[in-house]
């Protein structure tokens, strides 16, 4: 089976944008955790570690892939085991980020934890706020808390696909373009009545571009080379995270 590691995958508002199997890729072998939750869904990395919990339970063999990195690192080295943040919170967080940007946030965050977090994704920077906001203590000492992985990496056969950054660079370039091409516009129009950029589906790539475009903001070719850009500097990132916390596993080159 193979069981999705994406934290986008998982929207179900979003097949063609966040690169979803196909169905006949689905149709060759069972698919797990993709497109099941709808848009007003929760969902966390500890959400889709007691699924993934569950599957295993099973006992049947899976692959588990996706570019997450902080969903296959909690899967291989634990998660700290953080209260929920309530939604107050959550609002205080958004309402800062929006008003000041990362450094608005980055202000209130414990030494310790701005020196482990990526400071240039709001996504995880508004996490390490909310976490030190709502429980008085710094997520990196959270983590430093952590309990053993559901499975380590001797259980496991852990591969990183380690691409060539130009070779990487003109896929994305022609994975966008054939999202186009395959209805990616009409996915976003479909949800553009719900647009909330704040939500975490919202964070999908090429989706905030595409609404801009919709509702006439810049131009279609303006929206796609946008997309196109982001995609690059999210890739960037996640080359960064497969060094710094994927040493031990094994490279593949593609070619």
């Amino acid at each position: 089976m193979i069981v999705n590691a994406d934290a986008l995958q998982v929207w179900a508002c979003w097949r063609i944008l966040s690169a979803r199997p196909g169905q006949a890729d689905e149709a060759r072998a069972e698919h797990l955790l993709y497109g099941h939750l709808p848009m007003d869904g929760e969902y966390s990395v500890g959400s889709w570690l007691r699924d993934v919990a569950g599957i295993m339970a099973s006992g049947k063999r899976m692959i588990v892939t996706g570019g997450t990195g902080l969903f296959l690192s909690a899967l291989t080295e634990g998660l700290a085991d953080i209260p929920p943040t309530p939604p107050a919170i959550r609002a205080e967080g958004e309402g800062l980020l929006a008003a000041g940007g990362i450094a608005a946030l980055l202000r209130d965050v414990d030494t310790a934890t701005a020196a482990r977090i990526d400071r240039r994704n709001p996504a995880r920077v508004q996490r390490a706020w909310e976490v030190l906001r709502s429980t008085g203590r710094g997520l990196a000492a959270w983590q430093d808390d952590t309990g053993p992985p559901l499975l380590p990496l001797d259980r496991a056969t852990a591969l990183v696909i380690d691409a060539d950054r130009d070779w990487l660079a003109e896929r994305i370039d022609r994975r966008f373009d054939a999202m186009i091409a395959n209805g990616a516009l009409d996915e976003v129009a479909a949800i553009l009545p719900d647009w909330n950029p704040s939500a975490p589906w919202a964070r999908a790539i090429g989706a905030p571009e595409l609404a801009a475009h919709l509702r006439g903001e810049m131009s279609l070719a303006e929206a796609v080379g946008a997309a196109k850009t982001a995609s690059r500097r999210y890739a960037k990132r996640q080359r960064t995270w497969f060094r710094a916390r994927m040493a031990a596993w094994r490279r593949h080159v593609p070619g």
